[in-house]
């Protein structure tokens, strides 16, 4: 399998899906180990809470297991994240500030893309 090197990454991340915001969060076996159901769990909750009109979706893996649990954040007009090692406090900071004030939440940043034009 070839190496993905940082162009491939970029192209990667700026492949939006249609339908608005979402957060998927890496369920694969390492993300579950590492805690990330209570994450999912949390982002779930927190949207309902702050009404946020965002999709929390579940996922594969991401690729790296040393981070789990990550979570992609894709917002309309701000940079296509995954933060990295998210626990249920982060989590809702990143509901909390990048979901719903439009902040990116620091000390969890793995990967910042380009900002969303949308």
């Amino acid at each position: 399998m070839p190496k993905l090197d940082k162009a491939a990454l970029e192209k990667m991340l700026s492949a939006r899906p249609a339908g608005g915001d979402w957060i998927k969060v890496g369920m694969s076996t390492c993300g579950l180990a590492a805690g990330a159901q209570e994450v999912y769990d949390t982002l779930v909750a927190e949207a309902k809470l702050l009404n946020a009109a965002v999709r929390v979706e579940k996922c594969g893996c991401l690729g790296m297991c040393y981070a789990e649990p990550l979570v992609e954040v894709c917002v309309s007009g701000m940079p296509r994240v995954i933060y990295g090692k998210v626990d249920k406090a982060a989590a809702m900071r990143i509901m909390e500030r990048h979901v719903a004030a439009h902040e990116l939440v620091d000390g969890h940043i793995i990967h910042r893309g380009e900002r969303d034009a949308r």
